[in-house]
């Protein structure tokens, strides 16, 4: 009797827990019905574009893909004068490590004048990045830089922080990574609504930075 007790429990969490990872991702696939979109044509102007973050370089040496696709994305919407100024957002939280820095050097090569981005050091988190932009460099309006399924999540944020926020996505990733990056989407999405519940607020907030 024991035994079976023990197997309903288990059968009734997995449920839980395949139902959480349905209705999380459902939800957010819905909130970003219309905000997508995968050319500059079409898209609206926004003062500014918010570049989300991630590792420059793959452990093997070889660049990261999700990286340099989101890089070749600003870039073509600074040049389609879709938005003004970039702002990149990420982690650097330990010695060596940097995101938005490498993000700022490819930038600048790319053509995009040092003067138009601004890095957010603090962004360690997708929540961060969403509160900070409002939180301490004062929009309200911006356009965010990533792939698609990033963008559905951030979006998701944008929209519960009170910001009117458009997705620009990035060129996506194919093949076994890929497969993991995904696996672990669906399990981020579950932590939105566990962080909206808790009221989850950025590691750091600061001084305001007016972008100008």
């Amino acid at each position: 009797m024991k035994r079976k007790k023990v197997a309903i429990l288990f059968l009734l969490s997995c449920l839980l827990v395949i139902t959480s990872i349905y209705v999380s991702n459902k939800v957010i696939i819905n909130n970003a019905e219309g905000k997508l979109f995968n050319s500059t044509e079409n898209i609206s102007k926004n003062k500014v574009g918010l570049l989300l973050g991630t590792v420059k370089y793959l452990s093997d040496g070889r660049i990261n893909l999700y990286y340099q696709f989101r890089l070749n994305a600003a870039v073509e919407l600074y040049k389609a004068e879709k938005i003004d100024f970039i702002l990149v957002s990420g982690d650097n939280g330990s010695q060596g490590y940097d995101e938005p820095t490498d993000f700022k050097n490819d930038l600048i090569e790319a053509g995009i004048p040092e003067s138009k981005i601004y890095l957010d050091y603090a962004g360690f988190r997708t929540l961060d990045s969403m509160v900070r932009v409002k939180e301490v460099f004062g929009q309200t309006s911006v356009t965010i830089i990533s792939q698609q399924f990033h963008n559905e999540r951030a979006l998701y944020l944008a929209n519960h922080f009170d910001i009117e926020a458009i997705g620009y996505n990035a060129r996506g990733v194919s093949g076994k990574k890929a497969i993991k990056v995904q696996l672990r989407e669906y399990l981020a999405r579950v932590k939105v609504f566990v962080d909206i519940l808790l009221n989850v607020n950025p590691k750091f907030l600061g001084e305001p930075v007016e972008i100008k």
